[in-house]
């Protein structure tokens, strides 16, 4: 009887080189055909990239070093240029490596690296020029612009967690199913004024809770243990109390404390309860826009990241890192993102929880001033009944 896996490995060493379809990608693959003639037309541009040319450059040459790779005798390396543009694609549409495949005319497995190795890049790279660690001077200016734009002193950021969707990674139990009954990792994120992210903590299990997840961070260690570089307390505009100190305004799945916000609870409120959680409400919605603005531009977002969970938090990092260099370096082109997604925001009274206790006495001062002459906004009562 004649062996036939000898035959079969034979055959199998006959097989292609590289599929017929793929050989065409330097004739009819999206990035030979399209590249040159998008950068021509900013607008089309800007609808296939999600940033100006003028932005997508100045990105290209701070992580061209790190996208180049050496030709070889076998076959020539991807440009950088293609290899970013492939992934701010799938950032952009959150179309499948398959999706792509046909697109760029490039094996899948070859995507799947690429956008991997890309976004680790963008991580690695971008990340002190575009989100680096605050110092108490970054504090001050952020809580300028709360005061500014929401009318909340002493704010240094609004906080929130979103959940991204995720495949179930095999052997993970419940740990990624969260109360919305889809798998998920967590995006836990301070934003500023700006609607930028300050500071970010990724891949919490979707099941956890976000005082949990908050609590196990790093941000909320540097935070409990005073290593955050905050300013010191300082007298509410006009105010002749003590000093408040510095605050993040939060939703009441977070704990009160003195430097973490929350509202009062539904029950029992009184009209100088009501104008606190619509005064802090003002606030926090800048974080809430920040993930419609985030969502709305890498479309990756708006279905499930088919990866695991490591290769998910890599697309997250670098979405989170391009949603602060397009806001920084694009910021005439958000406008109309801005319009829509901040339009569409409701102040909420009628969430519920139960209040802690560390932070009793700083609340109180906030929720004193937004009642007294110094600190009261002229439509504040008129806004509060209309929402009861």
């Amino acid at each position: 009887m004649v062996d036939e896996e000898p035959e079969r490995r034979r055959r199998r060493r006959r097989g292609q080189w590289i599929h017929p379809i793929v050989a065409q990608r330097y004739r009819k693959g999206q990035f030979h055909s399209l590249y040159k003639d998008l950068r021509q037309d900013p607008f089309k541009f800007r609808s296939y990239c999600r940033m100006s040319v003028e932005a997508f450059d100045n990105l290209l040459s701070l992580l061209h070093p790190h996208l180049t790779f050496m030709d070889t005798c076998m076959r020539r390396s991807i440009s950088a240029e293609q290899r970013l543009i492939v992934t701010l694609r799938f950032l952009a549409t959150g179309n499948s490596f398959a999706s792509l495949h046909f697109e760029f005319l490039l094996g899948i497995s070859t995507i799947s690296g690429i956008v991997c190795h890309t976004c680790k890049v963008i991580w690695q790279h971008l990340r002190e020029a575009v989100m680096p660690t605050p110092k108490a001077e970054d504090w001050l200016r952020i809580a300028e612009g709360f005061y500014q734009s929401a009318q909340f002193p002493n704010c240094i950021g609004a906080l929130d967690g979103k959940h991204i969707r995720v495949k179930k990674p095999p052997h993970s139990g419940s740990r990624y199913f969260n109360y919305k009954q889809y798998f998920s990792v967590v995006l836990m994120a301070l934003a500023d004024s700006n609607y930028r992210f300050v500071i970010v903590d990724i891949g919490a299990y979707g099941s956890s809770s976000d005082s949990r997840i908050f609590s196990a961070s790093r941000m909320g260690d540097r935070l409990r243990d005073n290593q955050l570089a905050l300013p010191e307390p300082r007298r509410l505009p006009g105010s002749a109390g003590p000093p408040a100190p510095f605050v993040i305004v939060a939703d009441e799945g977070f704990a009160l404390s003195p430097h973490m916000m929350r509202p009062f609870p539904r029950r029992d409120l009184d009209d100088r309860k009501r104008i606190f959680n619509y005064r802090l409400t003002r606030a926090r919605r800048y974080v809430e826009c920040a993930f419609g603005i985030l969502s709305t531009r890498w479309r990756v977002f708006l279905s499930s990241i088919q990866m695991n969970p490591d290769n998910a938090t890599l697309v997250i990092q670098a979405c989170v890192l391009l949603h602060n260099f397009t806001r920084i370096n694009d910021a005439s082109s958000d406008a109309d993102i801005d319009q829509n997604i901040t339009s569409s925001v409701i102040f909420d009274q009628s969430r519920t929880g139960r209040p802690g206790t560390a932070g009793l006495a700083v609340r109180n001062v906030y929720a004193d001033y937004f009642c007294s002459p110094e600190g009261a906004l002229s439509w504040q009562m008129e806004a509060i009944r209309g929402s009861r």
